[in-house]
């Protein structure tokens, strides 16, 4: 049974003064393992669309989408156990994809949610396509941003070709960053410096919108280099144990996949081989737009949404 905190208004009228902050309701599962799992609703149609976050993100980072869909369909998100609101399994291993999919199977649930549209961005991608795989029937559509269907460190930060000896390299040093977690907070807070070229380049793919995503930058950086920074490392380490690649053929939902073609964290390419192998793919390409193409390009995004939901998504 979710615990509700409700902060919003009662009434039709008081959603339409206040927008969907006036609808946004934070509640929290148990997990079958036991862990506490928090989880937010907004808005007011039938209709459900799951947001997958990235690894790192929040609400926030799908603002556009917010913002145009809320009031027509019912929005859920989550935060991944072991991150933020949601508490650390007593067991590392429990940090697994498939955990994240239970975790997003019993919300519905607790929600009586029969059928949904996914939208994952970044780690939200491989959680959206093993749900898609593992339970076909809930899925009424897929939007797929700046994603990959598994094995992240291997093609993580290679833009262009895949480095065989690389893989090894960074779970080799996401482990000892693990085991010295006061170097590791040390690097988290050098690390801040990355806010400069991340800013600069979003000046190259947001342009003048990209003062207005200078704060959203800021927090995503504290959530990311935050208290849950080691369980960060090792979700890492997780996304790369897991691979749907092998089931893409037989995911039939209607589906979606946007890529950014200056992503060096998922790159492109990867985008293309879901699109390729999943028999129901549209793919969208944007030429200007890296990791966080739903907050530099929304006058793309979008409508490329709203005439998914609208046309093809299967309630």
């Amino acid at each position: 049974m979710p615990l509700t905190s409700s902060t919003n208004g009662s009434s039709r009228e008081s959603d339409q003064r206040l927008g969907w902050e006036a609808t946004h309701e934070s509640r929290r599962i148990v997990a079958a393992d036991g862990t506490g799992i928090a989880y937010e609703v907004l808005g007011r149609g039938d209709k459900t669309i799951v947001l997958s976050n990235g690894l790192g993100g929040r609400l926030y980072a799908w603002t556009p989408a917010i913002e145009a869909f809320w009031s027509d369909y019912r929005i859920i998100t989550w935060d991944y156990r072991g991150l933020f609101a949601s508490e650390s399994p007593k067991s590392k291993r429990k940090l697994s994809v498939a955990n994240h999919v239970d975790d997003i199977m019993a919300i519905l649930a607790a929600e009586k949610v029969e059928r949904a549209v996914f939208c994952g961005w970044s780690m939200g991608v491989q959680i959206s396509l093993d749900v898609a795989a593992s339970f076909p029937d809930k899925i009424a559509g897929l939007v797929l941003l700046n994603g990959t269907h598994g094995h992240v460190l291997s093609t993580g930060f290679q833009p262009f070709v895949s480095i065989p000896f690389l893989p090894r390299r960074l779970h080799a040093l996401l482990e000892w960053l693990q085991d010295h977690e006061e170097v590791a907070q040390h690097i988290a807070r050098a690390t801040r410096l990355a806010e400069i070229p991340m800013w600069l380049g979003m000046r190259l793919t947001a342009g003048a919108r990209a003062s207005e995503l200078t704060p959203l930058l800021a927090r995503y950086m504290d959530d990311v280099l935050g208290p849950s920074f080691t369980n960060y490392l090792r979700l890492f380490q997780e996304l790369d144990a897991h691979s749907t690649y092998h089931l893409l053929r037989h995911i039939d939902a209607p589906t979606l996949i946007i890529a950014g073609m200056l992503d060096v964290l998922t790159p492109p390419y990867q985008s293309a081989q879901m699109a390729r192998r999943m028999p129901h793919a549209e793919y969208i390409r944007l030429w200007r737009s890296s990791h966080f193409s739903m907050l530099e390009r929304p006058e793309v995004v979008i409508p490329a949404m709203r005439r998914f939901l609208d046309e093809r998504a299967a309630f």
